[in-house]
């Protein structure tokens, strides 16, 4: 297998686009993370067919190329990856790629238009039931009992906009943030561990138990812990809102192939089937009364799908009224170089891994 050179190493390692060193014949020599987080590289070949294509006419032909491509992320082909893709002949038989991924870009820039308004819109519930409870106060100042009431009322509204705001702010970083500019190998076990932990406070007050499968398969995921334990949070505590006094919540990790699959699953109120199409829109609730009731914000499985779509993975439900619902966070699993078919670098310069 043909050596890559030390001084195409030495400049990939400040570019800030993917890279992928690869033979005419698709074999990968060399690839930066974040061209492995893109899903380009299959078991140590190039796995999307265009850029195959790309790599034969620049191996064949020694000219310098420049090309859009469009195609479905692998491995589950759900979301649509736009990329502007630089190939040039570096050597006998081997084709340089420079990857720039747009799709995050031309995707904020379709929401964002909207979501101002969808923000504003939302912000003068609770601001102006705090302004109606301040009057209320004013005007009962001689009675401590319901100025007592009025202050509570205040407190839970000034908690449910500082979720909000919370919410507004986690998802806007979602909708700008590149977490493979921030990635690393993460445990899946470790991970549903840590956010169990971090949530049982919750379940014990409302007492609801976790049911947790036991042992759990190892199964790594490459991206941002932070977001990973963020969606798998907000699953967690809508399981535990909606809950049935007496019920359970079922936490599950299973491997499927290409894809790890945490499952929560509550045995809850469940929700219409004509409501499912629509549970992951910012703002959206199914149940409006319910929701006031549980402090819930509109954003939390909003927040869940851009985190899986950050990762190049999904988020699908199954539910049905008076049974309950189950949520499956399906994220593609890392492949650690080691284990692949056929060798690939992987470039661990400092700062690489975070940039490349």
């Amino acid at each position: 297998m043909a050596a890559v050179p030390d001084e195409v190493i030495r400049v990939l390692s400040v570019l800030p686009s993917a890279s992928l060193v690869v033979q005419s014949d698709g074999l990968v020599l060399r690839a930066s993370s974040r061209a492995i987080a893109l899903g380009l590289v299959n078991r140590g070949h190039v796995a999307v067919r265009d850029l195959l294509s790309l790599v034969s006419t620049v191996a064949e032909t020694g000219v310098a190329r420049e090309q859009e491509l469009q195609f479905r992320r692998p491995p589950l082909m759900r979301e649509m990856l736009d990329l502007r893709v630089r190939a040039a002949s570096i050597g006998t038989n081997s084709v340089l790629l420079l990857v720039d991924d747009l799709s995050d870009e031309r995707r904020v820039d379709a929401t964002r238009r909207d979501f101002v308004a969808n923000v504003s819109h939302e912000l003068k519930t609770p601001v102006g039931a705090m302004s109606l409870l301040a009057e209320a106060i004013q005007a009962c100042a001689d009675d401590p009992e319901q100025v007592k009431a009025f202050a509570v009322r205040m407190q839970i509204e000034s908690q449910r906009l500082a979720s909000l705001i919370q919410d507004v702010i986690d998802l806007s970083r979602l909708q700008g943030d590149d977490p493979l500019t921030h990635a690393e190998v993460v445990d899946g076990a470790d991970l549903i561990r840590a956010t169990l932990d971090d949530v049982r406070t919750i379940a014990n007050g409302a007492s609801i138990p976790f049911v947790v499968t036991d042992p759990m398969p190892s199964a790594l995921l490459f991206g941002d812990r932070r977001q990973f334990q963020t969606a798998l949070r907000n699953l967690l505590v809508n399981a535990i809102s909606y809950s049935t006094q007496g019920s359970s919540v079922a936490v599950d990790l299973r491997i499927n192939g290409e894809v790890a699959e945490i499952t929560v699953k509550d045995q809850g109120v469940g929700i219409p089937a004509n409501e499912l199409e629509r549970i992951f829109e910012r703002f959206y609730r199914v149940d409006p009364a319910r929701w006031r009731g549980s402090g819930g914000t509109g954003l939390g499985l909003a927040i869940v799908k851009h985190v899986c779509q950050n990762h190049g993975g999904e988020c699908t439900v199954w539910s049905e009224v008076g049974v309950g619902s189950s949520f499956t966070l399906r994220l593609p699993i890392y492949v650690e170089p080691t284990s692949m078919s056929h060798a690939v670098s992987i470039d661990t310069i400092s700062g690489m891994g975070a940039t490349s």
